[in-house]
């Protein structure tokens, strides 16, 4: 399944930008699945500045909600705050299929020590928290980064 999305920059930078005046760009995230032989992943995409201080959802794939908590790190990061994640969550990503979503992201984001992080999870099988962390910065841009244990590869592009 692959799907694009353009995604308010306003919403999310209200979310995980300090400056008040802010440019942004389109940055798309690219998380291709393994063929793991279960259900769809519920799939966390969020923020975390340079101390690991979560600042915000970028996208939440699987739509169950009583499936949230599977998706530890974020859990614990954002406190499960199901407002945080209003109009950022589409349908959970089969394996061996592909989540490609866009999103305006501030530049104040680049090269600051903000981290991008994915945890995973599947029905009847066991959760990946810290799934993939990648750091966001110029130099990571097009390189895949293997995941843990439901994610093939992730990458970004800006």
């Amino acid at each position: 399944m692959k799907i694009n999305k353009m995604m308010s920059a306003l919403a999310l930078a209200a979310a995980v930008t300090v400056p008040a005046i802010a440019q942004a760009r389109p940055v798309t995230l690219t998380a291709n699945l393994k063929n793991y032989g279960g259900s769809g992943a519920y799939v966390a995409i969020y923020l975390t500045d340079a101390k690991g201080v979560y600042k915000g959802t970028l996208w939440m794939a699987g739509p169950g909600i009583s499936f949230y908590h599977y998706l530890r790190d974020w859990s614990r990061a954002s406190g499960g705050n199901l407002a945080d994640i209003n109009g950022l969550t589409g349908a959970s990503i089969g394996a061996g299929q592909t989540l490609s979503i866009t999103l305006d992201l501030s530049d104040a984001l680049i090269n600051a020590g903000y981290q991008i992080r994915l945890d995973a999870a599947v029905r009847n099988m066991p959760p990946s928290k810290s799934e993939v962390v990648v750091s966001f910065d110029p130099a990571g841009k097009g390189k895949p980064v293997k995941g843990r244990r439901y994610i093939q590869s992730f990458q970004y592009d800006m």
